[in-house]
Order: structure tokens, then sequence, then C-alpha cells
């Protein structure tokens, strides 16, 4: 049965009414018009619908509405300042990071995540980092390129000590 919920999304406080079982990503997609994550495999293993609540990647399809309480949730449209894209959004362009662009979103919020965590990974630390977000189109080596171009932009752009 719905219920009246509120989520914090991108900065924002929304109102939604839904069934507390119903995917986040449901209610992100169809009553919040927020449409970069995608609905990939409905079982948390592809990683195209990555969101992240709390500053942690998690798989919107598999989240229950009902038990993000009061956490911040951001999506890919909830990255950029503005005219100016995230860093990792910027290198993943920069880079031709992607072909089909079906799983850069998700990828997009795991790297922003990665870096948020580990702002200096090696290669080997954003491989194991995005071994749950799957490129069809082969992808990787550009997309390892691009958070490691990512991580550099971060860096110059940070005063000693903050985090992206």
């Amino acid at each position: 049965m719905p219920q009246v919920t509120m989520l914090h999304v991108n900065g924002s406080t929304h109102t939604i009414h839904a069934d507390p079982d119903i995917s986040l990503l449901s209610v992100l997609r169809d009553q919040l018009d927020l449409i970069g994550s995608k609905y990939g495999c409905g079982e948390g293993q592809c990683g195209a619908c990555t969101v992240l609540i709390n500053r942690a990647p998690r798989r919107s399809c598999i989240t229950q509405v009902g038990t993000i309480g009061q956490k911040q949730i951001t999506t890919i449209e909830g990255l950029a300042r503005g005219n100016h894209l995230h860093p990792v959004q910027q290198s993943f362009l920069d880079r031709a990071a992607m072909q089909c662009a079906y799983c850069t979103s998700g990828m997009i919020m795991t790297a922003v995540s990665l870096l948020s965590t580990n702002p200096n990974p090696s290669e080997a630390e954003i491989s194991h980092a995005m071994e749950g977000n799957i490129c069809r189109c082969g992808t990787h080596p550009r997309i390892v390129a691009a958070i490691q171009d990512a991580a550099k932009a971060l860096k110059q752009s940070q005063p000693s000590g903050s985090r992206p």
C-alpha cells in the first residue's frame, strides 16, 4: 500500500507516494524524472542503476525505497555544479570512456565514491572497485584511464586535506 515518504535527493527534499517495497530506481525514474540511473539486470549485478546513498555506491534496483529514511541520495544528475561537470564526468567525456553509454552513469557514480575514499587509487584498486559495474562495449581500459585523470584533476582542485 502506498505511503508518503520524504526523500533527500541531490540536495532537495521530495515527497513521494510509494509502496515501501518498491525499488528506489523506480521512484527516481518514474516519480522524480531522474532517468540517468538505468535499469539493467534488475538484480544488482550490472551496476547500471548505481547511485550514492550517504556517499556510498548502492544498486538502486534492489534498494527498497522504504529503507532509505533520511539518508542523502545522489544521482548522476546531482554531480554537476551549474554548467561545470564533475571531474569524473568530464574525464569520461575526455577519454571517450563510453560507447553505448548505458553503463556510464553507474560507472561514474562508483568512481566518484571510490575517489572520495581513495583519492589516489592504483590501477589495480580502480579495477577492483569497478568490478561490479559491467560495460558490454569493452571500454574498461578507457574507464580506468578516465578515473586516473579524474583523480589527478580532483587532487589539483582540492585544498590539502579535503575530499572530492
